[in-house]
């Protein structure tokens, strides 16, 4: 349980610090890879990733992600 909550934290940390970078990549638990801007909702732990390029965007919770980087 405790790696659990510490992953989930070291996300959210991520998260929060990817912001304001201009494009980021997340990798998803099962499997997925996204890039493109982030909104992030730090309250309820939702997010979006907007990919103009490829007009595409998906939604998520910090618990469905694996990694974020900048």
């Amino acid at each position: 349980m405790k790696s659990r909550i510490s992953d989930s934290q070291r996300i959210y940390d991520l998260l929060l610090g990817a912001r304001t970078a201009d494009k980021v990549t997340v990798y998803f638990k099962d499997g997925r890879v996204f890039h493109g801007a982030l909104i992030f909702n730090q309250f309820k732990g939702t997010g979006r990733l907007i990919n103009i390029d490829q007009e595409q965007s998906v939604d998520f919770t910090v618990d469905h992600l694996r990694d974020v980087k900048m």
